[in-house]
């Protein structure tokens, strides 16, 4: 954990720091020219439904090329269509001469085909007119189509899911899709699975949503092939970058004053600005794009090749700004947007020095040089987040730090929607928590006394007396805990998503308002197994309802086991540093500090559920805002006094049973063990629910008679 330099006018949030450790792993091809992800996927391509989950930057649209072109070469499929959320996301697709590489194939589409390169904005009205030449190609014998979302939603309806049998489907930024019935893209795609006559790669960095829709419906998810590529694998294999920082920083008044404290001109950023909706928002997009010009410094023309602007700085250096939030003219924009696309210029360090954007430069867009992805405003969407930090994270040549600021209003007494600012703080760390959750090594973890695997590293004590039970495949990253009393998953599915989906069931539990409310401000009134225990358990049970309650439950504890080992870890090394300490580096940073500090022989099912998921978060609330605001936050939410919902009771009751079968007696109501107190509360709490049902159904009975 570290903490950057704090601004006059604004306090940051500690700030998420990831020191990777260069392995050189991500970078590395093997003979048919594959990173080590591509070279994962390539090992799937048979299948006919394949989900890649894998981070920015890690290579998804070339793995994608590989797997295409065999099954166009050698599984007999007709063509392939790659489709794509923007039309700047269309270059990700441009030709690759893959068999300079080692590769059987060169990537070719034909310009016609790629979509993306058509003039215009990005608009439905240019999206339709695209129709035609979406049917046009399946009547060709040319074999790759690049479109965006919108161009092949259109193109379904009109042409038919019939028109695309026997031909590839390629979603990149598959989180896009959701199995709401209002969802379009879902709706297709759950129509060409139940056809299947089709092949599907779905690709994203970020397999949940900011809604907490479901991408699939769980039948259509069932049917997916998953490769897993963690943030972790690919930040600790880059080459160059040897860290990334995460921080949120707090401004009064206007945003476009308080930009020049995080904005450093020396650095390769991306601005993206508040949504003219947001409350952060001057509502004069043009005029806020020339402040922060005017806050670098000294505007002097316009690039008439590129449509950068070119600004001055004080010190001298002129910097190039490529301007996306202006749309008025459409042929200015397509320049600059071309421009950046540029194949000549991929490597060209000094292209560009600052992008200012909107709604664009986020997910797929390519520019290795990015050091600094700096967001003003709050973006409730974790996946949003991912995406734009992703922007920061590639490794290039000499980058050695990547960071990611949010730039967002401090909560004021004077500010008139007091709870949008308490939502929107709540956002600010619920973002921060999940990051770190997204951000830390894959974990595995087994009952105790399970014994060794294979690659993986013990540290010297090992499995001897006294040691920790706990190991790290140093060439991945993942961690083996043992842990005792843990829960084992019976069906096949289950264990898949205890080895490569706990981000997701995290995220969900982390981003549940219940949990964020409760967790956070009504501590006093909310025992840590409410939420480890009954709310985790009713989102498990939720999220996979084909699962039986076995799985459920032991998909619950790994979820759990994973969010509190990494607490453990950062807890104990923010101790050892204060205590002046050393503090570990590198890719064994979080093994090292939980082998230091934490006994994970000792870390059981009932001490993994009494710790609260939400201490620290609570604690940077009551460190970073003053008084003054807390009161305001406390008196906002801490005040709601939640009774116990049927459903948690009637978990609460589920729970007694338990104990009573454990230990042969129903619990107490006037115990001293809260948790116990509880569980006998919920009991109370059922009975009175069943009373009330009884007497209203006696009371209608009545009326009838």
């Amino acid at each position: 954990m570290s903490t950057p330099s704090n601004p006059t006018n604004a306090y940051t949030v500690p700030s998420v720091s990831i020191t990777t450790a260069r392995t050189g792993a991500s970078s590395k091809a093997n003979a048919l020219g594959m990173r080590a992800m591509q070279e994962r996927a390539y090992a799937k391509r048979g299948e006919q439904y394949l989900l890649i989950k894998s981070p920015p930057a890690s290579g998804k649209s070339r793995a994608l090329m590989f797997i295409a072109l065999d099954k166009l070469n050698n599984q007999g499929l007709q063509q392939a269509i790659i489709v794509v959320p923007e039309r700047s996301i269309g270059s990700s697709f441009a030709d690759e001469p893959l068999s300079q590489y080692g590769f059987y194939w060169d990537w070719q589409v034909a310009p016609q085909w790629n979509l993306c390169n058509a003039p215009g904005v990005d608009d439905v009205k240019v999206a339709k007119s695209k129709v035609k030449a979406v049917g046009e190609f399946l009547a060709s014998t040319d074999k790759l189509l690049v479109c965006t979302h919108a161009t092949f939603r259109f193109a379904v309806e009109e042409l038919g899911i019939q028109a695309f049998d026997n031909r590839l489907i390629a979603i990149d930024e598959f989180h896009h899709v959701s199995s709401n019935p209002d969802n379009k893209l879902g709706s297709q795609l759950g129509a060409f699975i139940a056809r299947d006559k089709v092949h599907m790669v779905a690709m994203t960095g970020s397999y949940f949503r900011g809604d907490s829709e479901a991408v699939l419906a769980p039948a259509d998810e069932a049917k997916f092939e998953t490769v897993t590529y963690t943030y972790y694998e690919q930040l600790n294999g880059y080459r160059w970058l040897k860290s990334l920082d995460i921080g949120y920083f707090f401004y009064t008044g206007r945003y476009v004053d308080a930009i020049a404290k995080v904005l450093d001109p020396a650095l390769k950023t991306i601005v993206h600005i508040p949504s003219v909706n947001s409350r952060e928002s001057l509502q004069d997009k043009e005029r806020e794009v020339n402040e922060i010009m005017n806050t670098l410094g000294e505007w002097k023309g316009i690039d008439p090749t590129t449509g950068f602007h070119l600004v001055q700085t004080r010190e001298g250096h002129m910097l190039r700004v490529a301007d996306l939030v202006d749309d008025s003219d459409p042929a200015k924009r397509s320049r600059v947007l071309a421009a950046l696309k540029d194949p000549a210029q991929k490597d060209n360090r000094d292209n560009v020095n600052i992008i200012i954007a909107l709604g664009m430069a986020k997910e797929g867009f390519d520019w290795i040089w990015c050091e600094h992805a700096l967001t003003v405003g709050y973006r409730s969407s974790l996946t949003e987040i991912v995406q734009i930090i992703g922007r920061a994270t590639r490794d290039a040549e000499g980058k050695e730090r990547a960071r990611f600021t949010n730039l967002i209003a401090e909560p004021t007494a004077e500010q008139a929607a007091v709870a949008e600012a308490v939502n929107d703080m709540l956002k600010a760390i619920s973002a921060s928590l999940l990051m770190e959750q997204v951000l830390a090594p894959r974990y595995e973890f087994t009952p105790k006394n399970f014994g060794p695997k294979e690659g993986f590293d013990y540290g010297e004590e090992g499995y001897k007396d006294g040691g920790h039970n706990m190991g790290v495949n140093k060439d991945t990253g993942q961690i083996h805990v043992e842990i005792n009393g843990l829960a084992t998953p019976q069906s096949p599915e289950a264990t898949r998503i205890c080895r490569e989906d706990l981000n997701e069931v995290v995220t969900s539990f982390l981003q549940d308002k219940t949990v964020l409310e409760r967790g956070l401000f009504d501590k006093e009134n909310t025992l840590p197994e409410e939420l480890t225990q009954l709310r985790m358990g009713k989102i498990v049970r939720e999220r996979y309802p084909e699962l039986g309650a076995d799985d459920h439950e032991a998909i619950r504890q790994h979820a759990v086991a994973a969010m509190n080992i990494t607490q453990q870890a950062k807890l104990a090394l923010a101790q050892a540093e204060a205590g002046g300490g050393a503090t570990a580096q590198g890719n064994t940073a979080l093994l090292d500090g939980v082998r230091k500090f934490v006994n994970v022989r000792d870390l059981d099912i009932d001490l993994i559920d009494r710790i609260n998921p939400f201490d620290a978060a609570y604690a940077v609330l009551a460190k970073t805002m003053d008084e003054k605001s807390l009161r305001q936050v406390q008196a906002s939410i801490a005040a709601k006094k939640v009774s116990i919902p049927e459903d948690e009771a009637r978990e609460l009751a589920k729970r007694a049973l338990q104990f009573k079968n454990e230990r042969g007696r129903l619990p107490d109501i006037n115990s001293a063990d809260v948790w116990e107190k509880r569980m006998a509360e919920g009991v109370a709490v059922l009975a009175r629910y069943r009373a009330q049902a009884k007497a209203a159904q006696a009371q209608g009975d009545s009326s009838n008679g």
